[in-house]
């Protein structure tokens, strides 16, 4: 799913009025219906709705919902806050709709000392309709208070399309303290780019799509450097195996893992590497690790290193077709040593993980040698090791996007919609995935799976998107059968062939 930013959502509202055609005050009807249609499904009868409404489309939107929910003969209390002595069309004439339906509260605030007149019943459910998605400054003044008066209340808030006061992409210089902390957003056909960010989590909630039926001839032609990964995104993309296909037809990769005390870390991603399909795996580990890994994964191969208890050798990486290094490797000078020469050595791209990257982040003058397409897959604190602080996670994007850019590479930054930025300059978030997957080895359970993938020739571009989604959809399985808290990286690795067989789905002979 594309992303679009807020500008280009109103240019696909003209589009959609000027080309369905529709009059830009049915396409607010339908976008207030629609967003009903999900309230009917969760709310009672018993439940009042304050409805805050700002002046424009946004406010005319809260007007619309007010006057459905009011002829569905649920209690609505409407306060519509006079912040300018201007208001768009569309809100006028939603305004003088709803003053002629008799059921229905309206009240107008001006002023600071009206405040005390706003009433919250004991059941009762919030919706902000105060500001929309092209507020370009800070909430302050009356709205502001109103803003902190929602915010202390307990009520269940809902905002609609983006919470008052959130930017819709950049916050870096916005008042949190201005801003609606909802516990839903009911946004209209796209998310906004702001709510994957997780210094924004406490204000969006938990968003829905809310479709308004935007014309489907603008959002096929119209360019974006973001979207959001879904399966119909992803299942296009596995490569089907032929019946007379043997192990050689799916690569051998290199795992170079693992250091005295973190050889589970080798474990993990060999499992992973070969439960997402490699054809062959060969790990390259320290000698502490030959009993342990040929016990554990009989079916790996073993490139064993000089070295008792680090990775130190000029490893021999002529016969691999994928490459990754980094899980429990440490960082000692010795390994440091041999993964320079790995870069040096290499002419396909490599997954750099883990200490790989924080040995990187002390030698940044070895990024210029780097292969291209190399894949970088670190967490935030390795992301910022490896290219700098930032203040939040737009400014990180933007860094992510010149790193992936300037190095020519794929740079992986693990989390909540886990982004990959991609050399061309696009940047995919990821909608898979579940809290139970912050937990030791996750990462290396990703590593494995994008050697696996790398290695059966997919691109490294359908690697990163392919292996960041199995990962999170095997997460996902893996959570439904045990839990956020007890959720352990083998949980993941074990639900992978689950993964797989979702995506695929039934297949249907027909004559």
């Amino acid at each position: 799913m594309k992303l679009l930013s807020c500008n280009q959502i109103r240019e696909a509202d003209a589009y959609t009025i000027l080309n369905e055609p529709i009059k830009s005050i049915d396409l607010m009807e339908r976008a207030a219906s629609n967003s009903y249609k999900w309230l009917a499904k969760r709310i009672r009868k018993e439940q009042t709705f304050l409805i805050f409404c700002g002046l424009g489309n946004n406010g005319g939107d809260g007007l619309v919902l007010a006057r459905i929910l009011a002829k569905n003969d649920f209690k609505a209390m409407v306060y519509i806050i006079k912040h300018s002595d201007n208001c768009s069309v569309d809100f006028k004439t939603n305004e003088e709709r709803l003053t002629k339906i008799k059921n229905i509260e309206i009240n107008y605030i001006s002023e600071s000392s009206q405040l005390n007149s706003i009433i919250f019943p004991k059941y009762n459910v919030i919706i902000d309709a105060i500001f929309g998605s092209g507020l370009s400054k800070p909430i302050s003044g009356l709205v502001k208070e109103i803003v902190e008066l929602i915010n202390k209340n307990k009520s269940i808030t809902i905002s609609i399309d983006i919470p008052s006061g959130l930017f819709g992409e950049d916050n870096s210089d916005n008042d949190y303290q201005a801003i609606i902390k909802a516990d839903y957003t009911l946004t209209f056909q796209f998310p906004k780019l702001s709510f994957l960010f997780a210094e924004n989590d406490d204000y969006v909630g938990n968003w829905q799509l809310i479709n308004i039926d935007l014309h489907p001839e603008f959002i096929k032609n119209i360019d974006s450097d973001y979207e959001l990964l879904y399966e119909s995104d992803i299942k296009p993309k596995l490569k089907p195996r032929n019946k007379f296909s043997h192990k050689g037809n799916f690569g051998h990769a290199l795992l170079i893992s693992g250091s005295y005390g973190k050889m589970g870390a080798a474990i993990l991603a060999s499992k992973a590497a070969l439960k997402i399909g490699a054809g062959l795996l060969t790990t390259h580990i320290p000698k502490c690790g030959y009993n342990i890994l040929q016990t554990t994964i009989p079916e790996a191969m073993l490139s064993i290193d000089s070295s008792k208890k680090m990775i130190s050798d000029n490893i021999k990486i002529e016969n691999y077709h994928a490459i990754a290094i980094g899980p429990g490797i440490g960082i000692k000078e010795e390994t440091a040593k041999s993964l320079k020469l790995l870069i040096q050595n290499s002419n396909i791209p490599v997954i750099f993980d883990a200490d790989a990257i924080n040995i990187l982040s002390e030698n940044k003058t070895w990024l210029s040698f780097i292969p291209k397409n190399s894949i970088f897959t670190p967490h935030p604190k390795e992301f910022e090791r490896l290219v700098g602080k930032t203040t939040n996670s737009y400014e990180r994007l933007k860094k992510q996007r010149e790193f992936a850019l300037k190095y020519a590479s794929f740079i992986i930054v693990k989390g909540a919609y886990t982004s990959i930025a991609c050399p061309d300059g696009k940047i995919f978030f990821n909608s898979t995935g579940n809290p139970g997957m912050a937990t030791a080895g996750s990462g290396d359970v990703l590593t494995g799976i994008l050697l696996g993938l790398l290695s059966q020739s997919y691109s490294a571009k359908d690697t990163c998107l392919l292996g960041v989604y199995i990962h999170g959809l095997a997460g996902d399985i893996a959570a439904q059968r045990e839990s956020h808290e007890s959720l352990i990286a083998g949980d993941i690795i074990n639900s992978i062939s689950k993964a797989y067989k979702k995506i695929k789905g039934k297949k249907t002979i027909s004559f």
